[in-house]
């Protein structure tokens, strides 16, 4: 089964994904005229202006909630595997995809936005929804979203909360080994295992909102502590730091490590971090409350900055400044060599190295700490990213209990993978992410060459923004969309209210 499973995911994860992730973002960039740059100041007004209501999430919520999907134990393991495979010029080619990607995190937040719809009380949207109202194609839809479900609500919770596991265990020992039906368990992955889904289950029943509440919180905390520790580590080696700029640039494009490894690396590290075009980031993105599909869109672009531009390259500076690292070279050579060779590549070990040469003692437990959040937030953001897609399907097919099998499924997954191995499950986890990205991609693709929606809300957005209205609104018809039938519902009851409001005051005169 895991021979097959890594077949198929060397044939989704081939080169042409990854490239046509690169390809997409620079697509949108063109067409947007690089909107990640002309509008970054008012992504940073947007984040703070919006408010929650009844029905949706503020703007800030929903970045927290997509930041914790994107904000995961990549932002550790895979810079550092970046490095170790690529070489220090994959840092370079992260920051490119990060640029691209925030043109494409633009335009499928702003699609979800523009397609939502109310479900229960709760704005729901995303890739499902845009695929069947502005593709005409529920089919292509459908396979999207069981996709999702499999992958984000029974097989990737796993894998993340098996990095806590370890990160705990090997922090803290394994303690006690205890007889159980699952085979001999290390009493700390139990005691961790059912700690973690005791908050799960307690977080997760408490719908959206309180996912919401939780990750605005913990998000920006645990993001900014984890850059603090590591300016820290920068400014006590500040010296270095020009070197190591320049070796990421120098690197880039004469690559110690060959020029389709460190730009391989690096696109592919980058577009796992920060998945622009993967179409998880949309879910979130619908549920914002605000006052065009642009802005929310905007909100979600800024996102990918902060997720490799800052907490990536914090990884990345903690890494390369203090020297712990290797780079592997053919077979089992090495083309540089600072660490001992068991020393791997594809874990925390290089920055809990980086850590401990300058703060001894901080390095393991620390990395545990920040595992635990980055990892447990993950596992919130999957589960909204599966409960949006169970939304989706049953406006087709009610099936009673979906929500709650899916909430007892993911705990039972998360807790597996607290205590056992998860290499099977990350696997699976992995082609269901890989169906997503092609579906996604090739999805907005053809949306914008039907009929342009994102641009159209843009250019919208920009001509009210130059006009400087007070008050946005969105008219879809006006602008050629069709099926935004929340917006146009929206419109049509502000005209009304507008109506009403004009004939009292004219009865009042």
């Amino acid at each position: 089964m895991q021979e097959f499973v890594d077949f198929t995911n060397g044939i989704i994860w081939s080169p042409a994904l990854i490239y046509l992730c690169l390809g997409a973002g620079l697509f949108y960039s063109i067409l947007t005229r690089f909107v990640q740059v002309r509008m970054f100041r008012e992504m940073w007004v947007l984040l703070f202006s919006g408010k929650a209501s009844e029905k949706g999430i503020s703007s800030f919520q929903a970045l927290a909630v997509s930041l914790s999907g994107r904000v995961g134990t990549g932002n550790i393991a895979g810079v550092a595997a970046a490095i170790g495979f690529g070489g220090p010029g994959a840092v370079f080619w992260m920051w490119v995809v990060a640029f691209l990607g925030a043109a494409t995190a633009y335009t499928e937040s702003t699609l979800a936005q523009i397609y939502k719809e109310e479900h229960e009380g709760q704005y729901r949207g995303g890739p499902a929804f845009y695929f069947e109202k502005a593709m005409g194609q529920k089919w292509f839809a459908w396979i999207f979203a069981i996709a999702t479900i499999l992958a984000c609500g029974v097989f990737l919770p796993g894998v993340q909360s098996n990095s806590i596991g370890n990160a705990v265990e090997a922090t803290f020992g394994s303690g006690d080994m205890i007889e159980t039906a699952m085979g001999t368990l290390s009493f700390a992955k139990i005691l961790t295992g059912t700690i973690v889904v005791l908050i799960l289950g307690f977080i997760i029943f408490g719908g959206v909102k309180r996912i919401a509440s939780f990750t605005q919180i913990v998000v920006p905390f645990m993001a900014l502590a984890y850059i603090i520790i590591a300016g820290v580590i920068v400014l006590l080696n500040i010296d270095l730091l020009p070197g190591v700029i320049g070796m990421i640039f120098q690197d880039a494009f004469t690559p110690m490590a060959g020029m389709g490894a460190a730009i391989g690396w690096g696109v592919k590290r980058g577009v796992y971090s920060n998945e622009a075009g993967q179409g998880t980031g949309p879910h979130a993105a619908a549920a914002a409350a605000v006052e065009h599909p642009a802005q929310q869109g905007l909100v979600q672009a800024f996102s990918v900055y902060i997720d490799t531009l800052f907490v990536c390259s914090a990884t990345a500076f903690m890494i390369l400044i203090t020297g712990a690292y290797n780079v592997h070279g053919a077979g089992d050579a090495f083309l540089v060599q600072n660490l001992g060779a068991d020393i791997a590549a594809n874990g925390p070990l290089f920055t809990q190295k980086a850590i401990e040469s300058v703060l001894p003692g901080l390095g393991n437990p620390f990395i545990a700490f920040a595992l635990f959040f980055f990892s447990f937030t993950t596992i919130l953001a999957y589960y909204y990213i599966a409960e949006t897609n169970i939304a989706y399907i049953q406006r087709t097919i009610k099936i009673p209990g979906m929500i709650g099998a899916l909430k007892l499924v993911l705990m039972a997954a998360t807790f597996y993978g607290a205590v056992k191995t998860a290499n099977l499950a990350w696997g699976l986890g992995d082609i269901g992410v890989g169906l997503m990205a092609w579906l996604n991609i090739a999805g907005i693709l053809i949306i914008f060459f039907m009929s342009k929606p994102a641009l159209k809300a843009l250019k919208d957005y920009e001509a009210q923004h130059k006009a400087g209205v007070e008050n946005y609104t969105f008219n879809p018809l006006k602008l050629g969309i069709k099926n935004a039938t929340f917006w146009e519902k929206r419109l049509a009851k502000q005209t009304a209210a507008a109506k009403k409001a004009s004939e009292k005051e004219t009865e009042q005169v």
